[in-house]
């Protein structure tokens, strides 16, 4: 199960890509795909629930059907800079002994 966000953008609704590969749209189980849904257990149950019981979520036509962003109202972004061996290697920096944070907007 991947979830997704599909639609025009600023209006995307929330779907998932089941194991056969069928779009899915989960409008009518969770209103987002969102911070609060994924901090939520009951409702993450729930959908797998639903993911897992053919005929509960309609699927969708994946023709012409634009993918959004992954996640709905993002206030910030944490970043982890020189992350791994080779990204700080072609920067020619060196392994930082601390992780370097820094936020995008």
């Amino acid at each position: 199960m991947k979830l997704l966000r599909v639609g025009t953008a600023g209006a995307e609704r929330p779907a998932l890509l089941d194991r056969d590969g069928i779009l899915r749209d989960l409008s009518g189980i969770v209103p987002d795909i969102d911070g609060d849904l994924l901090a939520d257990a009951s409702t993450l149950d729930r959908v797998r629930a639903a993911a897992g019981t053919p005929g509960v979520l309609p699927a969708l036509d994946p023709a012409g059907l634009r993918v959004g962003p992954p996640l709905g109202r993002i206030g910030k972004i944490v970043c982890i800079g020189l992350n791994y061996h080779d990204h700080a290697a072609e920067t020619g920096a060196d392994i930082p002994a601390e992780p370097i944070l820094f936020f995008k907007a």
